[in-house]
């Protein structure tokens, strides 16, 4: 919700990593399923590698897991992760920075989708990935609040360094 926001308040292509999967590769759980989650997460780092080097510019949502896949997951992940923690367009959105608070919303909200976690297993994932998305050298952006106001508050955090012209 929030990457479709801010593409449409910037006048940007808005592009979802996950949606992408599924409409070029198939089903992310049947994928994870079948073929394991380090083929989903390659699989994920190459189709992102080749949105990236078309010419369509935008916002890009990335799956919830791709900041934290290991650097053997694809030869250019290092280099492509890297080029994303320093860009002054990355940030991290989280429900909060506060690490329980984090997780129980992100329980809640995962338990909800029935993704086929159990609440246990989810909470273990969001408890080792909280340090990863914390070490991130940009922005953290807590979510727990109107889309608007988080929204303005990237925009506010993009001006500053010139990323976008305003004057549209």
């Amino acid at each position: 919700m929030v990457g479709s926001a801010l593409a449409s308040r910037l006048d940007l292509l808005f592009i979802d990593l996950d949606l992408e999967f599924m409409e070029h590769i198939g089903d992310i759980s049947q994928h994870i399923d079948h073929r394991g989650y380090h083929s989903y997460a390659s699989e994920n780092v190459r189709l992102c590698l080749s949105i990236m080097a078309t010419p369509r510019h935008g916002v890009i949502a990335l799956s919830s897991g791709f900041m934290a896949y290991p650097e053997s997951v694809h030869p250019a992940y290092p280099a492509l992760r890297s080029d994303i923690c320093s860009s002054p367009t990355t940030f991290v959105l989280l429900p909060s920075l506060d690490l329980e608070v984090c997780v129980d919303e992100i329980v809640r909200r995962q338990v909800a989708r029935s993704i086929g976690r159990t609440p246990e297993k989810e909470e273990a994932v969001i408890r080792e990935r909280h340090p990863i998305y914390m070490a991130i050298p940009a922005t953290k952006i807590e979510t727990m609040r109107p889309v608007t106001e988080i929204v303005e508050q990237m925009i506010t955090q993009l001006l500053p360094n010139n990323v976008f012209d305003q004057s549209s």
